[in-house]
């Protein structure tokens, strides 16, 4: 009996090891992107808005402060965080450097997401069907950190609560992550991927990114569920849910460009 006892011990000190031996790797993975090529220079890139009405920006509005937005639907309905554009009167969607459409902002009113319509939309990326993420999962986050194209890779820790969005505002549910890489050469914040989709492994949509916790190493997004929810309020619909492009560790920042190329993913400014 004694026997059976400590071999038991044994089992279980060795899982324990076991466990503590992966958790040590996966703090060490390292998944680093490619740096992102220049932006595509003059009118090249604004036949991916459509028939959308693409203008000079002035000059102010190129030096306000970005964001990240994605599209949902070709017909002009795009996803950003909330804060991105909270407060602007106006914004715009970029289709090149100084160049982008308007778009109108509808905030929603419990969660740290907004919905964008502009005239002339872009590919949309789809949605994952509602389900449950798991744990150590990869994700990856094309955006425009500090107003740069640029991207991250990430890995599913679990659910986490936030500070409303806005004053009064109950806590909100959000999506932990650990960032596992990024664009080579990015150092320093990502702010600015704020808005951002998170995308799963087949590229389908499975979260809006919203802060990060540099310290810690930590990327924060709202689930689809905070999307549907923008999207239902603000009277639109996404394109659907099919399978978007495979991505993995060693391909995403390419597919991180194409999505930019495409203005599936584009940069979003107030303009006042």
């Amino acid at each position: 009996m004694a026997l059976l006892s400590r071999s038991s011990d044994l089992l279980l000190y060795g899982g324990a090891v076991a466990l503590l031996v992966m958790l040590a790797v996966s703090r060490q993975e390292r998944a680093d992107a490619p740096a992102a090529p220049p932006p595509i220079p003059g009118d090249a890139a604004l036949g991916s808005l459509g028939t959308g009405p693409v203008q000079r920006l002035p000059q102010s509005a190129r030096e306000q402060a970005s964001g990240t937005a994605f599209s949902v639907s070709d017909a002009g309905v795009w996803i950003t965080a909330r804060h991105v554009v909270d407060g602007c009167r106006r914004a715009a969607v970029l289709a090149a450097p100084g160049r982008g459409v308007l778009a109108r902002v509808i905030a929603d009113k419990l969660s740290d997401v907004a919905v964008l319509v502009t005239q002339g939309g872009a590919p949309p990326l789809p949605l994952a069907p509602p389900a449950p993420l798991k744990d150590g999962q990869i994700a990856f986050h094309p955006g425009y950190p500090r107003g740069q194209a640029g991207e991250a890779a990430s890995r599913f820790l679990g659910h986490y609560r936030l500070a409303g969005a806005t004053r009064g505002a109950p806590p909100q549910t959000v999506q932990a992550w650990a960032e596992v890489g990024r664009t080579d050469g990015l150092t320093g914040s990502l702010a600015g991927l704020s808005g951002a989709p998170v995308l799963d492994a087949t590229g389908q949509v499975v979260g809006v990114t919203l802060a990060e916790s540099p310290r810690r190493g930590r990327i924060y997004s709202a689930p689809p569920r905070a999307i549907l929810a923008a999207l239902a309020d603000a009277g639109r619909a996404p394109s659907g849910f099919a399978p978007g492009r495979a991505i993995t560790t060693d391909n995403y920042g390419r597919a991180a460009d194409a999505l930019r190329r495409d203005l599936s993913v584009a940069e979003v400014v107030c303009l006042d």
